[in-house]
């Protein structure tokens, strides 16, 4: 039976066609994407002001990740600058910690924000909580070393894009379970939150070509869980899971109508406020799944990332605090 979708942006849609597409993934094509060059971090920091230190800090079996700081030359350590913490996307599978850097490195910019990137391992390498458990290690560092930093410890905001939202959800979970370190906000942006792959949009965009595809979905999540039945999967490595969305930071959540997450990330806004908790969702209409990462010059995605920012503002001049 064919699933009828909502209609692509125009101006995406056209800019789409130029892309090469495709429905499935497998080890072997996961292993080409991985070989493919992305674009070099150096580009990014050209043209501005920031001091780079690059760390590790052991996972908790002892295991080196990855950590990429970048500082405004200008931060004015006495006051403590607000901190971005991001997770990449990739499904789970493919990426680095300079994937959609340019998201968070536009903070960086505008607020002056100090900017960690994570390298958590990657699926099916490493499984189970390894990912989750890396990025939350990355998080305890950068408290522990607030001052060092530069940073105010009251306004660290764990953002993330696809997987990396996931990863920012579940990592928001723990940090809220074991009453550390405090997180002012959680930024996910087209999250991966619920491994299932039940929805109604997950089924929308399957059997087609896309950026993101219920197929590429599931070999995504099967990389990162193996053979373990729904009643083994932890929620802070599937979100949706949760039985308890209390108490967390306020929450911006962004997805596109045109994609395998938008359901996903819609009842994860209205699980949070039903709990008595604070979040944004935007749906933007005619948006594919990382349509403003891959096209920033499209007018939907100028849109969707100033929304983004402006949220971002209040959040950092208002002293938000997690929900009790």
């Amino acid at each position: 039976m064919t699933t009828t979708r909502p209609a692509l942006d125009p101006e995406l849609r056209e800019l789409l066609a130029d892309m090469p597409l495709m429905s499935q993934l497998d080890p072997e094509v996961l292993a080409h994407l991985r070989e493919l060059p992305s674009t070099p971090v150096e580009t990014l920091l050209a043209h501005r002001r920031v001091d780079r230190r690059e760390i590790t800090v052991p996972a908790q079996d002892g295991t080196p990740i990855p950590l990429s700081v970048f500082s405004p030359a200008t931060t004015d350590r006495a006051n403590g600058a607000p901190c971005v913490y991001w997770m990449h996307g990739g499904g789970m599978v493919m990426g680095d910690r300079f994937s959609q850097i340019d998201i968070p490195l536009e903070w960086l910019d505008e607020f002056g924000a100090v900017v960690v990137s994570v390298d958590y391992r990657l699926a099916p390498e490493a499984d189970g909580t390894t990912l989750v458990d890396d990025c939350y290690q990355g998080l305890l560092w950068i408290a522990a070393h607030a001052a060092e930093l530069g940073i105010d410890p009251a306004r660290i905001v764990v953002a993330g894009a696809s997987a990396g939202g996931g990863l920012a959800a579940g990592v928001t979970l723990l940090a809220r379970d074991l009453d550390t370190p405090v997180i002012a906000a959680q930024m996910l942006v087209c999250p991966m939150l619920d491994h299932r792959n039940t929805t109604v949009s997950s089924r929308q965009y399957a059997n087609v070509p896309g950026v993101w595809t219920r197929e590429m979905n599931e070999f995504g999540w099967r990389a990162v869980l193996g053979s373990r039945a729904d009643d083994e999967v932890p929620a802070y490595v599937s979100p949706a899971l949760a039985e308890d969305l209390s108490g967390l930071p306020t929450t911006y959540i962004d997805t596109g109508s045109a994609e395998v997450f938008r359901d996903e990330d819609t009842a994860y806004a209205g699980r949070i406020w039903a709990a008595g908790g604070q979040a944004e969702l935007h749906v933007w209409a005619g948006g594919f799944h990382g349509f403003d990462a891959l096209y920033p010059q499209a007018r939907i995605s100028a849109t969707a990332r100033r929304t983004r920012t402006d949220w971002l503002a209040r959040v950092l001049s208002s002293g938000t605090t997690p929900a009790t």
